[in-house]
């Protein structure tokens, strides 16, 4: 798989929100915007540690 179709899975996926469901999709930027700086890195790795478990699971 190329990084292109990955970026653009990426992009495809994180879109959809603000499509979908635009207050809801502020509602949570502003939720996220007052969170402590701590939090949104463990927010952060989290994320950043589930792609990851999925990229290898579904690169084989």
């Amino acid at each position: 798989m190329s990084w292109m179709w990955l970026i653009g899975g990426v992009m495809l996926i994180e879109g959809l929100g603000p499509l979908l469901f635009p207050r809801q999709w502020q509602a949570m930027m502003r939720e996220l915007a007052g969170q402590d700086t701590a939090v949104l890195r463990r927010i952060g790795g989290a994320l950043v540690t589930a792609g990851a478990v999925l990229l290898y699971i579904f690169s084989a």
